[in-house]
């Protein structure tokens, strides 16, 4: 199953980041996806395989 993904969609991760954020802002999409953690800003790209399997749901949708 394909997720449908936007740029600005925010999404709850399984695993708490080290930081203690749950939450993450997608800002790349293509084969991998880039995240950033709306807690510390840090940055991290995940394949779509792996994002798919850690994403447990979405915060808040950019329909934009």
């Amino acid at each position: 199953m394909v997720i449908e993904i936007n740029l600005g969609d925010v999404v709850r991760l399984k695993k708490v980041h080290p930081c203690g954020g749950y939450e993450w802002q997608v800002v790349r999409l293509g084969a991998d996806i880039g995240l950033k953690c709306l807690k510390c800003e840090h940055r991290i790209l995940l394949a779509r395989g792996v994002f798919e399997h850690k994403m447990k749901n979405f915060i808040r949708k950019n329909e934009g």
